[in-house]
């Protein structure tokens, strides 16, 4: 089967995602050598760290929605 991206676009999009130059590194070397259950894996483990740290800016975000509510409503002496 031939290869469907580039190096460079590979490369690209796993920068375009957040991955350190270490992971980048560690994928490219691990698809140069066809290891895909070790790519799948790392990049699964790249996507859990971005997820969990959506969910802690979503609890900021909630955190100063609620306090934006909470001033609206109570008067300012």
């Amino acid at each position: 089967m031939r290869a469907r991206h580039t190096e460079e676009a590979i490369i690209q999009n796993l920068e375009d995602a957040g991955c350190c130059q270490e992971t980048i590194e560690c994928f490219m070397t691990d698809y140069r050598d066809k290891k895909k259950a070790d790519n799948l894996k790392l990049l699964a483990e790249h996507r859990r760290k971005l997820v969990e740290n959506l969910h802690k800016e979503q609890k900021c975000i909630d955190c100063l929605d609620y306090l934006v509510y909470d001033i609206e409503k109570t008067d300012y002496i």
